[in-house]
């Protein structure tokens, strides 16, 4: 069995007297793989401001860096407060092609942080990851709790895949959660009607609703709107941005298509992402007014912020989305769809909820990029609505209040 150190005697001691959880999270891939999307940032963005608030943080994860590469950096290592163990996949193929994780070792390692937690906290439902772990925590009576990060519905992929293993397996793995975290009520009635299909537990699950969050001071002195605009060609004129995962259900070709028919002088439409099958829809819109970058990380991706007037998600089958936030974050106005579960954009002004269809997209698209004084007044909406509602800081403290109640519900009724 593979032992690792406990926290060291003087941490512990450091936060003696103080109200203190030792929280283990559980997730398919960690920072810096965010090249599988919203959830890696999400948790990353939980994980540090929990640790920040004075918490003990282990994240329990595999060796995953994208659809085709291993992270090749320490096994364990500490980012940013919080401690990182990582297990290697022994398929980095099934990883990347049928998002299935294969972790070598993992339920061995997984015994000795768990003598360590008081709650574990696992994200995303249907994982190999849940299958191996949380028969354990279960087993050592230790609090489990669920954040599906909006990948429960049939209609977000893989819908076959989805259905079959929850008729083999997720029942049992349903059963043994205290408490569900969903993104939005939405999430949380759809985890509600799937979890009746899963039968009883002798303490029924709790439920709660924790948006995401976002980190402001990243995205307050970006870099300047020049450098990126030069190396696309971007020109003076207004620029609409996309940035997300090719995959149809995200409605980049819908954009694509309304920006076209748009026709706003001088203005571009930017398109970054990963391609999930979703570029084949694209191209046929695509002309010098349209360019697509590919995936951006790190550096490249806060210059796209800079860069760009407004930002734009016509997506489907949304939890809520990580992206959204950030770029409200920078100050970009946001057109977006009823399914990223944002009616705060609308109603603070800091963007538009529109209809995931072309006619609907193209109108605000010249509301939005050719009215000037509307767009400045969106932008300064955008920042104080991150501001008041969705900071990690903020976010990291209703994690706690879900963390006391489902454990003073275990220790009241076990």
């Amino acid at each position: 069995m593979v032992r690792l150190p406990l926290i060291a005697d003087h941490h512990k001691s450091f936060f003696q007297g103080m109200d203190v959880v030792n929280i283990l999270h559980l997730t398919p891939y960690y920072t810096p793989a965010y090249a599988f999307g919203g959830v890696v940032r999400s948790v990353e963005g939980m994980t540090q401001a929990l640790a920040e608030r004075g918490h003990i943080v282990t994240v329990l994860t595999t060796d995953a860096l994208d659809q085709t590469h291993r992270y090749t950096g320490l096994m364990q290592e500490v980012i940013n407060g919080v401690r990182v163990v990582r297990v290697p996949n022994l398929s980095p193929w099934l990883r990347g092609k049928l998002n299935l994780s294969t972790p070598n070792g993992m339920d061995a390692i997984a015994r000795d942080l768990l003598a360590e937690a008081d709650i574990v906290h696992c994200h995303e439902f249907r994982t190999v990851e849940n299958l191996l772990v949380t028969p354990l925590a279960a087993k050592m009576g230790i609090p489990l709790i669920l954040s599906p990060h909006g990948t429960l519905s049939l209609t977000t992929g893989r819908s076959r895949m989805k259905a079959a293993w929850d008729r083999l397996l997720s029942s049992a793995v349903a059963l043994r959660f205290d408490h569900v975290i969903g993104l939005t009520t939405a999430e949380v009635e759809a985890v509600q009607t799937l979890w009746s299909r899963f039968g009883r537990r002798r303490i029924p699950a709790t439920f709660s609703v924790v948006p995401n969050g976002v980190n402001p001071a990243a995205y307050r002195d970006l870099p300047g709107r020049g450098t990126f605009r030069a190396q696309y060609g971007l020109g003076d004129g207004p620029v609409c941005l996309f940035m997300a995962r090719l995959h149809p259900r995200k409605g980049a070709h819908l954009l694509a298509e309304a920006f076209r028919q748009a026709d706003i002088p001088g203005a571009r439409l930017v398109i970054a992402g990963p391609d999930e099958g979703g570029r084949a829809l694209i191209e046929p819109f695509v002309d010098e007014r349209v360019i697509l970058t590919g995936y951006l990380g790190g550096e490249s991706r806060l210059a796209a912020f800079a860069a760009a007037d407004v930002f734009a998600l016509p997506a489907v089958g949304e939890g809520l989305p990580m992206v959204v936030l950030e770029a409200l974050a920078a100050g970009l106005p946001a057109i977006v769809s009823p399914e990223c579960y944002l009616p705060e954009v609308a109603l603070s002004g800091a963007g538009l909820e529109v209809s995931p269809d072309v006619a609907a997209l193209a109108g605000a698209l010249r509301m939005v990029l050719l009215e000037q004084e509307r767009r400045e007044a969106m932008q300064a909406a955008a920042r104080q609505l991150v501001n008041e509602r969705f900071t990690w800081s903020q976010i990291a403290a209703q994690l706690e209040t879900a963390y006391d109640s489902t454990q003073e519900k275990r220790q009241t009724t076990t």
